[in-house]
């Protein structure tokens, strides 16, 4: 009879244990991937780890939500594929995810940019004729669609996907061709996903920036301050309908 009792007791114990580490884990999950936007990378004294004042972070306070911040620092179209595929970590991550952000594809870009401004000697046709040319070598459409399908094989929850901002503040000839005459067109190919995929909304960055560097971006550098930070996590949630004017607002609704 005592040791029946005793059964009963450490059974009940384990399921009450269960419940209890359930509520505390009970928030909705946020995944983030990509690079080091989401990173937040100097955003703090050194970068050793993703900053807590990047937007992932900021979002997850907004909307009370369990933060898993995966963003690496350089990371490329090639690599987040990679991950995708065969790292156990954010495979895991993302099937448990209850929302998720991608931000990649900014890495490939630079790179196509460097390529092609060293290539070019100074001749601006030239140049854009390399740039182009890089981009396409690149694959970035394909990458990202083969992105997109490895996560909706692990994953059904919403994905919101940053398209680029214009992150340049010198008037370089290159840069600004890139940030004004090629970027609308290349923002493109992140609106064609979200058509293109079920449950994937778009966080439009690159209008919320504007031509606002000086406030946005970090100067000398082309990552966000806090206050782009803030930006991104503030169109993230709305992208989601997780802001608190629209939790409200819905409330309303229900109420009438």
């Amino acid at each position: 009879m005592f040791k029946a009792f005793l059964i009963l007791l450490v059974i009940s114990l384990v399921f009450s244990t269960s419940a209890f580490a359930k509520n505390d884990n009970g928030k909705n999950s946020l995944v983030a991937l990509g690079d080091s936007i989401p990173f937040g990378y100097n955003l703090d004294a050194n970068n050793n780890h993703p900053s807590k004042k990047a937007f992932p972070f900021l979002m997850g306070k907004e909307a009370d939500l369990r933060v898993n911040n995966l963003g690496i620092p350089g990371l490329t179209t090639d690599g987040m594929l990679n991950l995708l595929q065969t790292n156990q970590k954010y495979r895991q991550a993302v099937k448990h995810a209850d929302y998720i952000t991608l931000n990649i594809g900014s890495n490939d870009l630079i790179a196509a940019l460097r390529a092609a401004a060293a290539a070019s000697g100074g001749d601006t046709e030239y140049f854009k004729f390399l740039l182009m040319q890089n981009i396409e070598n690149s694959n970035i459409v394909g990458k990202l669609k083969l992105t997109i399908a490895e996560i909706r094989k692990l994953s059904a929850a919403p994905i919101v996907i940053h398209n680029i901002y214009n992150p340049f503040q010198e008037p370089e000839y290159e840069l600004q061709f890139l940030a004004t005459k090629l970027l609308p067109d290349i923002n493109k190919i992140f609106l064609g996903l979200v058509y293109a995929n079920e449950n994937v909304v778009l966080a439009d960055a690159y209008t919320a920036f504007g031509s606002n560097q000086a406030k946005y971006v970090i100067a000398g550098d082309i990552h966000p301050t806090v206050a782009g930070h803030e930006k991104l996590a503030g169109i993230s949630l709305a992208a989601l309908g997780l802001n608190k004017k629209e939790k409200q607002q819905k409330k309303k609704k229900k109420v009438k």
